[in-house]
């Protein structure tokens, strides 16, 4: 496809620490161009549920504002959000359904009828399905059927993984979406986003389990045989650890979060026994002197709270010993020195950081392929996605843009009153350069269409159902 017909898409990452948006555009080889940037902090968020809805709209506005100041030429009205918090529940079950039509091939139809069935699925009052997403078939006495459109049979089941959440707070995201001037054209849970962003063919073979460790709560995704087995949000993250290092050391909330990004280390065993960091008193008190390996004691065991959760929902599902791909860390928390040493002995599987990089094209600034940025990148592939299927018709009102110098500009001070020798304070521009044009063979194309293929694998296993969500109860009759 032409380059001036590919959409320009926005992710929107509303998060507990920051909110993150990044325009994109694929091109011509499968790989995304990032157009845009912008970054802000988060306020009015607590483990990804809306507080306050002003708070929350002022720090979306700073963060697309910034990603249209990166890029002048960018107009950005539409934006895919995603979507977890710890009122994000999932659960199985089954279902069944006679044909009356038996000589007729099994249809798209049938299988349609099979999934708005499972919507008598008794979920808590205040709770409502979110998506419905189907893992294998079962015709007549024939199991593990993965795509039954076409078979013949009496009787069509299926297993299903259904996602609820909380009514409100999925609302109350909408509304401050909404109040931003923007639209929302879809909401996707965000471990099924960070998966896209990370995931390839051999992790879906092989069978792996998503941990993107963020600021609020850890998001959870377990693929097996090619398909979504389990997802959960487990409610303790970046934020638990911070507040463990402030109560437990007796610091301020911005000492402790520099302390855990400069020095922190998930594991106490190599931390150095003679090290120290030095805090200056508060008005006119003694400084401080807080001990490293202390300080990593206290990481180590929030973190190993967290590996407990992971362990749990494995072994709730009997993936436990299955995973032949490990466990993927991703996230701002997977950063932490020595995390993939603990989780591997916590978990006795393999573990690695998963980066969004594989989808990016080339000569991106090393900041994009952070961990802490696999969701929106997820969420561009999921927009592309349902462009590719013809499910949403862009505006394609944007000027011709191209990758320019100083697109991405992300300033970062740490502000803590902490002496130089102990923390540095850092200030830096990241850039994204314009990508060189290279002669590309046909095998890296072909590649490159693989490498879609998995994402799509991933994202065509979710339902288009989110904005089901915000119709009132009366509105749609199943």
């Amino acid at each position: 496809m032409n380059r001036k017909e590919q959409p320009i898409i926005v992710g929107l990452d509303i998060g507990t620490t920051k909110v993150v948006a990044i325009a994109g555009r694929k091109n011509e080889f499968g790989k995304l161009e990032v157009l845009g940037f912008g970054k802000a902090e988060s306020a009015g968020v607590s483990h990804g549920v809306v507080l306050n809805i002003e708070q929350c709209i002022r720090s979306i506005e700073q963060a697309i504002e910034k990603c249209v100041q990166s890029n002048p030429n960018l107009e950005i009205n539409e934006v895919y959000v995603g979507i977890a918090g710890q009122h994000i529940k999932s659960l199985q079950t089954r279902g069944d359904r006679v044909r009356t039509d038996t000589e007729e091939e099994i249809t798209k139809d049938d299988i349609d009828k099979l999934i708005k069935d499972q919507y008598k699925t008794y979920i808590p009052a205040g709770d409502q399905i979110i998506d419905i997403i189907p893992q294998d078939f079962m015709i007549d006495n024939t199991p593990n059927v993965h795509n039954p459109i076409g078979m013949s049979g009496i009787k069509v089941g299926a297993n299903f993984h259904i996602v609820t959440g909380d009514r409100n707070a999925i609302r109350n995201i909408k509304r401050c979406v909404d109040k931003s001037n923007l639209k929302t054209n879809d909401l996707v849970l965000q471990p099924l986003a960070s998966a896209a962003a990370v995931m390839n063919n051999e992790d879906l073979e092989a069978g792996v389990a998503i941990v993107d460790i963020g600021g609020g709560t850890t998001d959870m995704a377990v693929f097996y045989d090619g398909i979504l087995q389990h997802t959960a949000v487990i409610p303790y993250a970046g934020t638990n650890i911070t507040n463990d290092i402030r109560q437990g050391l007796g610091v301020l909330r911005a000492q402790a979060e520099a302390m855990k990004v400069q020095f922190g280390m998930a594991l106490a065993d190599e931390a150095k026994t003679n090290a120290y960091i030095t805090i200056p008193g508060l008005r006119g008190l003694p400084p401080k002197e807080i001990s490293v390996k202390n300080l990593a004691h206290i990481i180590q065991a929030r973190t190993e709270e967290i590996l407990d959760y992971v362990m749990y929902h494995l072994k709730q599902i009997n993936l436990d010993k299955k995973l032949f791909g490990g466990i993927i860390l991703t996230g701002g928390g997977s950063q932490l020195n020595h995390l993939i040493q603990l989780t591997e002995f916590k978990t006795g599987m393999g573990a690695r950081i998963g980066q969004p990089n594989e989808h990016l094209a080339g000569g991106h600034h090393e900041e994009l392929k952070h961990p802490m940025y696999a969701t929106c990148i997820g969420l561009i592939l999921r927009g592309y996605s349902d462009f590719e299927t013809g499910r949403f018709n862009f505006n394609s009102s944007n000027k011709e843009i191209s990758i320019q110098k100083d697109i991405v500009t992300n300033d970062v001070i740490v502000k803590v009153e902490i002496p130089k020798e102990k923390i540095v304070t850092t200030s830096y521009k990241d850039e994204v350069f314009e990508e060189e044009e290279t002669e590309q063979t046909k095998e890296k194309i072909e590649r490159n269409n693989k490498r879609s293929d998995t994402i799509k694998k991933v994202i065509y296993q979710i339902k288009s159902g989110f904005m089901s969500l915000f119709e009132e109860p009366g509105d749609q009759q199943i």
